[in-house]
């Protein structure tokens, strides 16, 4: 899967792209997810629920794997 930032965006918050790409259902969902150390970015297991996505970054979550442009 991909996410395109938008061109005055500089960054998505995790969370934020956990929701987005409907991976969790609620903000609270996406917040679990996190916690439970589900979430890996750029490889490593995140705990940090506002963490700044930039473009060029992996975040994964179980077999889904999202790029973001």
């Amino acid at each position: 899967m991909n996410f395109k930032l938008k061109d005055d965006q500089e960054y998505i918050q995790l969370n934020n792209l956990l929701q987005v790409m409907q991976i969790a259902q609620t903000g609270g969902h996406s917040k679990i997810l996190i916690k439970n150390e589900e979430v890996k970015v750029n490889g490593v297991i995140e705990l940090q629920i506002r963490k700044k996505i930039k473009k060029g970054d992996r975040v994964e979550i179980d077999n889904t794997s999202i790029s973001i442009e």
